[in-house]
């Protein structure tokens, strides 16, 4: 089966949301879940969860840590912070342009 451009979209996304629940330092693979949900209002699935996170390490942007009781902590690497600051900065600026595409003024 043939990757879209909304699966890779949907990846993105899926990677971003993790570097963005990591910025406040580490978290195991249930609580990033937990803090995306928090944030987003729904969790990722098992598989685009730990597909996102073996992506961003082999990407350098996350490491992970030693286990702690059976769960093993990840955490964003300063290339990780780098990363997501650029791309929460590129994601502001898209929206506040919709917005006032939309006669609407950014918040």
């Amino acid at each position: 089966m043939e990757a879209t451009k909304e699966d890779a979209m949907q990846a993105n996304d899926a990677q971003t949301l993790v570097l963005c629940a990591l910025s406040k330092g580490p978290l195991h693979g249930y609580a990033i879940n937990a803090a995306i949900e928090e944030l987003t209002g729904s969790r990722l699935g098992p598989g685009s969860l730990y597909g996102a996170l073996t992506r961003l390490e082999a990407k350098g942007l996350v490491e992970s840590l030693d286990e702690v009781d059976r769960a093993r902590p990840v955490q964003l690497t300063p290339e990780g912070r780098r990363v997501l600051e650029g791309e929460l900065r590129a994601m502001a600026r898209v929206a506040a342009a919709g917005l006032r595409g939309l006669g609407v003024s950014p918040a």
